[in-house]
């Protein structure tokens, strides 16, 4: 990896099932990113747990998750993957912020107030609450330059950002201070059946999202049954209620890489059928080469497991070296090498 290039890191959680959304909004940028940045992507297996999880399911969506990434376009001699629970650098300077995080800062944050509301006070991990720090720790590790993320993660980079100040501040310079990677349009994906809300991996519903492993004719199905409107106007608008529509152009636009106004003029007079068998062909059409090397690469379960053994080392090295900095600057007494 040339080392003079900028780092980005970001990561997806093993927990659901990845959808349309999580592809065209991180996976395809990731791709792109990694021939101008030094990558280092994880699945994010310790942030998966702040909620219970089912262990084999846990397991199996992670080796899921990583074939994906490759899948996906992800190349293993240019980018770095791994997983986030074999480094455990990634624990121990969790511990640490966590340590340097005012419990102010944590209760403001708008995930944690969200996914707290919809459990009873009592049963909420103290995880939910400290999923900020780890997600600094993640960052911070490698002294990333750049992350990529979506709305719903920008308010958890400004406080990595904060923290990152802080402990500069207090211990003197030892983080890069990320910046947030805007993600180009199209990022945001809504829910087939709620364009109101994002596109979620987590939903119940059947026909909320299109996940990357749906057969073709799961993605006819799921689309044709799209939420849209009774306006019979094919067209981008800000108006909430053509949100349907206008996700469905979204994911279209996204997907062919035409422009707003290449896409405007193929759908003007057309129908709301027309769009969406637009829309179920540039999906299918994106995914089945994606799931053919998909399923090459769960045959291969010793090609995976190497490539995410090679990853966890090398991100153990740059993770190691940013933690035996801060271990010093915080005054712990030094270990004797590894032998």
């Amino acid at each position: 990896m040339d080392s003079h290039k900028k780092r980005v890191l970001s990561g997806i959680q093993p927990s659901g099932n990845l959808t349309i959304g999580n592809y065209i909004g991180a996976l395809r940028q990731w791709v792109e990113e990694q021939e101008h940045y030094e990558c280092y992507f994880c699945i994010v297996d310790l942030h998966a747990i702040t909620v219970p999880q089912n262990p084999v399911a846990l397991r199996n969506k992670t080796q899921e998750v990583a074939a994906l990434y490759i899948a996906s376009g992800l190349d293993p001699d240019k980018v770095t993957i791994f997983i986030q629970s074999h480094v455990t650098a990634h624990a121990e300077l969790g511990w640490i912020l966590t340590c340097l995080s005012p419990l102010g800062w944590l209760y403001r944050m708008t995930q944690f107030k969200d996914k707290a509301a919809k459990q009873q006070q009592e049963s909420v991990g103290a995880g939910l609450l400290n999923y900020p720090a780890l997600m600094a720790a993640d960052i911070l590790l490698y002294q990333a330059h750049a992350v990529p993320v979506g709305d719903d993660q920008r308010q958890h980079l400004e406080f990595t950002r904060d923290l990152a100040q802080r402990f500069n501040s207090l211990y003197g310079e030892t983080f890069v201070i990320p910046e947030v990677m805007i993600p180009k349009a199209g990022a945001r994906i809504m829910g087939l059946d709620n364009p109101t809300a994002k596109m979620s991996k987590s939903e119940d519903s059947e026909y909320h999202a299109v996940y990357m492993l749906d057969s073709p004719a799961q993605v006819k199905k799921k689309i044709m049954r799209a939420v849209t409107d009774s306006l019979a106007e094919i067209r981008f608008s800000d108006d909430p209620e053509r949100a349907g529509i206008n996700n469905l152009l979204t994911i279209y636009q996204a997907l062919s890489g035409r422009t707003t106004n290449e896409v405007a003029q193929q759908f003007e007079g057309k129908g709301y059928g027309d769009l969406k068998k637009a829309v179920v062909e540039q999906v299918n059409s994106h995914l089945e080469p994606l799931q053919t090397r998909y399923n090459q690469l769960m045959r291969e379960a010793g090609y995976l497991d190497d490539i995410l053994a090679k990853g966890a080392e090398k991100a153990a090295e740059t993770a190691e070296r940013t933690l035996n900095t801060v271990k010093e600057r915080i005054g712990f007494v030094p270990g004797k090498p590894r032998r």
